[in-house]
């Protein structure tokens, strides 16, 4: 009998996790890489945030809490879900976690059985497809069948369903892609649901705050309040307040689900960090001044790279509507050459390639379910930016 369980053997480690790393070796080895694979923020948080936090440890509030999050910090959620999403909340049908993915993987945990379906649309974010299959159910990866392949329909949700669907994880605005979707898509979909009482919805808002253009953000329980029961809505502090060191996430739901989920959090990691809770309330209640700030950096950054990417010939690198990342195709660099004569086959071998040339590290797009494309955040300053895209254009231009 092995020592590692054929559960783990179902999932493989985060390739973005890998890619950063293999980008810090080289980094440590001397080579001057540019780290374009993590999905984080390089915006400090905000003084008053870190102000809440010194004060919650000076006032002694460092013990364990309540397993799923303190009442202050429950209270200050439903708060933001009234005032900002017209979400009507009371403090049981919320649920706090170490960060957004610790709320996805208690909420799984604590519904699927190994029969169960979850509903994911292509590309996704990596972790959607890995806590499914640690749970032993089965992803269902669904591709947009109209003109743009990272958007689905709701005939692409429907034909998806079978009777074993339990969830749906619909992510807006989207990592990879940074597809939003709209409240006429969104209220499409309701009506899937609605005709299909044994399917619940994951909505991850993750990058609610973080929207360009004339993209309005919406969610499915402000605008299908009667399916509320059956949806869980997931967000948190890291992306849009810049705390993603802190591991503040937090989830609504109906309330035997959120009683089930601290049960699974229970005998995990018990409570989230209890000055990290002090400090997220001070997030919530506090100024937003700060996030349209930081919200024009990053729009300023996606033209940046978006125009450069476009001008590169076999790149086609589409305007995300919110998040900071871009999705390009590089269908058009698929069978070109190397200068050492090995032919790019797949994103992977270009990836590859772009990583070992020109010291530039991003994410195949293999490992969101949809290729030839690649992942870039560009939550960088503009001169890292600039230069990492230099790189890309030299390296590119070296195919044949």
């Amino acid at each position: 009998m092995g020592l590692i369980s054929n559960r783990l053997n179902r999932i493989a480690p985060s390739p973005t996790v890998s890619i950063t790393d293999m980008a810090l070796n080289m980094k440590a080895a001397g080579r001057k890489v540019i780290g374009l694979a993590a999905g984080e923020p390089d915006f400090d948080t905000p003084q008053h945030i870190k102000d809440a936090a010194i004060a919650a440890m000076q006032a002694g509030k460092t013990k364990y809490t309540q397993v799923d999050g303190i009442p202050e910090l429950k209270a200050a959620v439903c708060r933001k879900f009234a005032r900002e999403n017209n979400m009507e909340c009371t403090p049981d049908m919320i649920s706090v976690g170490t960060g957004g993915k610790q709320i996805l993987f208690n909420a799984l945990m604590a519904s699927l059985n190994p029969e169960d379906e979850v509903i994911i649309p292509t590309p996704y974010w990596v972790s959607f497809a890995g806590i499914v299959e640690l749970c032993e159910a089965k992803p269902i990866f669904v591709h947009g069948s109209g003109a743009n392949p990272m958007k689905i329909s709701a005939d692409d949700l429907e034909a998806a369903i079978t009777p074993n669907s339990k969830w749906l994880i619909l992510n807006s605005p989207s990592n990879p892609g940074g597809v939003g979707y709209n409240s006429d898509d969104i209220l499409a979909f309701a009506e899937v649901m609605r005709r299909n009482p044994h399917l619940h919805l994951i909505s991850d808002d993750i990058y609610e705050h973080l929207v360009y253009d004339d993209f309005r953000f919406t969610t499915m329980a402000t605008v299908a309040p009667d399916l509320q029961d059956r949806i869980l809505t997931v967000n948190g502090v890291s992306k849009s307040y810049f705390m993603t060191g802190w591991r503040i996430g937090y989830g609504s739901g109906p309330v035997p689900l959120i009683k089930a989920m601290a049960k699974v959090q229970s005998q995990s990691t018990s409570s989230p960090n209890s000055i990290a809770q002090y400090a997220a309330i001070a997030a919530l209640d506090g100024p937003l001044d700060f996030i349209n700030e930081n919200r024009a950096a990053f729009a300023r950054r996606r033209q940046i790279v978006c125009d450069a990417l476009n001008d590169i010939d076999g790149i086609d690198c589409p305007r995300p509507d919110g998040a900071f990342y871009v999705y390009p195709s590089i269908a058009g660099l698929i069978g070109r050459k190397r200068p050492d004569g090995q032919v790019i086959k797949t994103d992977s071998d270009f990836v590859s390639y772009l990583l070992e040339a020109g010291e530039v590290a991003v994410v195949p797009g293999v490992a969101f379910g949809l290729s030839p494309y690649f992942r870039i955040s560009y939550a960088a300053a503009d001169d890292v930016l600039l230069d990492a895209l230099r790189r890309i254009a030299k390296v590119t231009a070296s195919l044949s």
